[in-house]
């Protein structure tokens, strides 16, 4: 990441309400900070190891059906999540008439493709870290997603 696109990234969390916005690489990591007040309320999800935020509009399912979302917990318990590296937008195919990298019941292993994140005009291919079937797409295409979102869930091989 050069210096020019840090200054592009700087402005861009200055315009959108986040307080803080942290991007891991393999070989470079940064994390801004900024002094506003939150503009946003997150909900968070419970998660394995990590406790993430998620967008507002999911909120409202999980509180309309606390006796439903019970049995649902159980199911999901034996999925893994693969979840956003970086703030973007979610993209299932490389462009709107190629084919999606990933529907739900197909087999990923280590390694394959399954989404582009978009983030300051750069097109980030996004592998699985996990070998498994597609269970789930959690995210729209086309839809902004943050860090740490999960993106879908998939059954264990």
């Amino acid at each position: 990441m050069d210096i020019k696109q840090i200054q592009e990234l700087i402005k861009f969390v200055s315009r959108s309400g986040v307080n803080e916005v942290a991007i891991e690489q393999e070989d470079f990591k940064i994390t801004i900070k900024t002094n506003q007040t939150p503009t946003v309320v997150h909900a968070t999800v419970p998660a394995p190891v990590v406790t993430s935020a998620i967008p507002v509009a999911a909120a409202p399912q999980a509180a309309a059906a606390p006796a439903a979302s019970a049995p649902a917990a159980e199911d999901t318990s034996k999925y893994i999540t693969i979840k956003s590296p970086m703030i973007g937008t979610f993209y299932r195919s490389s462009s709107p008439d190629k084919p999606l990298f990933v529907n739900v019941g197909d087999e990923v292993s280590t390694g394959k493709v399954i989404c582009i994140i978009e983030a300051m005009k750069l097109f980030n291919e996004i592998e699985s870290e996990v070998s498994g079937r597609i269970v789930k797409v959690l995210v729209d295409n086309a839809s902004p997603v943050e860090y740490d979102q999960p993106l879908f869930l998939v059954e264990p091989i």
